[in-house]
């Protein structure tokens, strides 16, 4: 893909004048009003917050929507008032309640209240897309009066708080979500009709309000001047998809862009010695995967554990993390990354896979696969974390080659990867990612014994379900971790999720810009709190 400069005709639609209104030599001066940042956002499939399921849209989805709660960039564990000021248990400590905090407007200028916040729980519950999933300790939500909403819980003692200061739990505007074909009745997932709106509107309280998306081409974000906070000093910000790394570390080096978010490791290394440009670091939560099917009808050797193992113990994971990253990542042993309760990088030594090509050979032998077997892996035409999913999947074709294992690649659009993946219909294995829509032990472990078990046809053992509530609902943190630990143990055995890093963002950003807040929560930059140097 090649990239150029902001032209005079891009710049007037941004701005919303003519072409002929900006003489040339002003558009250096002009663009100080207007935040352009290049990423891979080709998994951006809708901006419905409660529909999205993905990586990237969560940080257009934080600009636009505020939460009841939030978390501050380095603190994971204490939840933050957002748009609720203060919460307390319920009279009888079955739920939470929540005080919102007054005078705050969606961007239509409109007030928000408790209707608001009740409307817009009602609508993820009974639309029951994966949001509902994070959230399903909730049974219903309760006007107290216009200033507080009660939070049933069906699990009193479940970790709802940090769930809800995701972007996906953002409060929306009834009034404009009904009048757009929103609807809160039980069969919401098929009756509701305001996802297509949402994909070029939005109905929230955030420092922004979305303009336009155009798919694989950007988005546009505009300034609330209703915001509740400290306004941002961008009027417009602009996202473009810029899916080539190379094309986003010319345009970071050119500031046609102000901050480049895919670039690879060598890469980084060239703009050490640019004085225009500063690289943003910051340990993240997220993680790239390869989840491989037991499905016999797909691959009947995939359905055998042993075959499974032999996979996870012919990956060179040390490879990945120091040749291909450039050391800037880390590895969990699974579905709970490194810096959360019960997850260390000990532990992901002592319990996860590590290579070992003999032992490797020996499972395959002992599954009657002695001369090794196909399968395929498929992976999204995309990038993430400065690599692309093709470089990722070559080594892996590689890695397992060594020990008999001929893979076939198959690449494919991100929206039919997600179909491919969420319907269980991979003929072996999917590299895909996971990122946090809210920093719980309980998300990232309900899902693989729930939503992530099915899609590779796992029947997953009682036990491991009944594990993930114990050791959620455990409030000694010591007691908890050995919980995890325990769990971790099982799905590891279990062999259909093998984690290949954990990455550390790495982001280019010109000196032109001061603050410029990344965090780890789920949204990777607080885009209202950007601010020019």
């Amino acid at each position: 893909m090649t990239t150029t400069a902001l032209g005079r005709r891009s710049l007037a639609q941004i701005l919303g004048c003519s072409a002929a209104a900006i003489p040339a030599g002003a558009r250096a001066q002009a663009r100080g009003g207007v935040l352009v940042i290049g990423i891979d956002i080709s998994d951006t499939v809708t901006l419905d917050p409660v529909r999205q399921a993905q990586y990237t849209p969560p940080m257009t989805l934080a600009a636009v929507y505020d939460s009841l709660l939030t978390l501050e960039p380095g603190d994971y564990v204490n939840v933050r008032p957002s748009l609720a000021t203060a919460w307390a248990r319920t009279p009888d400590g079955r739920g939470w309640r929540f005080t919102l905090r007054a005078g705050v407007k969606f961007s239509t200028g409109n007030v928000m209240t408790a209707e608001d916040v009740k409307f817009t729980f009602d609508r993820i519950l009974n639309m029951r897309e994966q949001t509902q999933q994070y959230i399903k300790a909730v049974d219903r939500v309760e006007v107290v009066d216009p200033q507080t909403v009660d939070f049933i819980l069906n699990a009193p003692n479940a970790p709802i708080l940090p769930i809800l200061a995701n972007p996906g739990c953002g409060i929306m505007e009834k009034a404009v979500v009904v009048a757009q074909g929103g609807v809160v009745a039980p069969a919401a997932k098929e009756t509701d009709r305001a996802t297509d709106w949402l994909n070029g509107n939005s109905a929230g309280t955030g420092p922004f309000r979305l303009l336009r998306w155009e798919r694989n081409n950007q988005i546009l974000l505009q300034r609330n001047p209703h915001y509740w906070g400290a306004a941002s000093p961008y009027e417009r910000v602009v996202i473009r998809h810029l899916s080539d790394s190379a094309a986003q570390l010319l345009a970071v080096r050119r500031g046609d862009i102000a901050a480049a978010f895919n670039l690879i490791p060598e890469q980084i290394s060239t703009l050490r010695a640019d004085a225009a440009v500063r690289i943003e670091r910051m340990p993240s939560l997220d993680f790239v995967y390869m989840a491989v099917t037991e499905n016999a009808a797909a691959n009947p050797a995939l359905a055998k554990k042993e075959v499974r193992h032999a996979i996870g113990h012919a990956i060179d994971y040390d490879s990945i993390l120091g040749s291909m990253l450039g050391g800037a990542a880390q590895r969990p042993a699974h579905f709970l990354p490194i810096g959360v309760n019960g997850s260390t990088e000990a532990i992901a030594r002592q319990i996860g896979f590590n290579q070992d090509l003999d032992r490797a050979r020996a499972l395959l032998n002992t599954a009657g696969f002695a001369q090794g077997f196909e399968m395929e892996i498929a992976y999204g035409n995309a990038a993430v974390a400065g690599i692309t999913y093709q470089v990722l999947a070559q080594k892996l074709q590689a890695d397992l080659a060594r020990v008999g294992i001929r893979v076939r690649l198959n690449p494919m659009d991100q929206v039919n990867l997600r179909t491919l993946f969420t319907q269980g219909r991979q003929a072996g294995a999917v590299l895909t990612f996971w990122n946090p829509p809210a920093v719980s032990n309980d998300l990232w472990a309900s899902a693989i014994v729930e939503r992530v078990a099915r899609r590779v046809h796992w029947t997953v053992p009682p036990e491991l379900p009944a594990l993930v509530q114990r050791a959620s609902e455990e409030q000694n943190l010591e007691r908890a971790a050995a919980l995890w630990v325990e769990w971790q143990r099982g799905v590891v055995d279990a062999a259909h999720h093998f984690v290949l890093f954990q990455p550390n963002y790495q982001i280019a950003v010109r000196n032109a810009l001061g603050a410029f807040p990344l965090t780890a929560a789920g949204w990777q930059l607080e885009m209202g709190r950007v601010r020019p140097a």
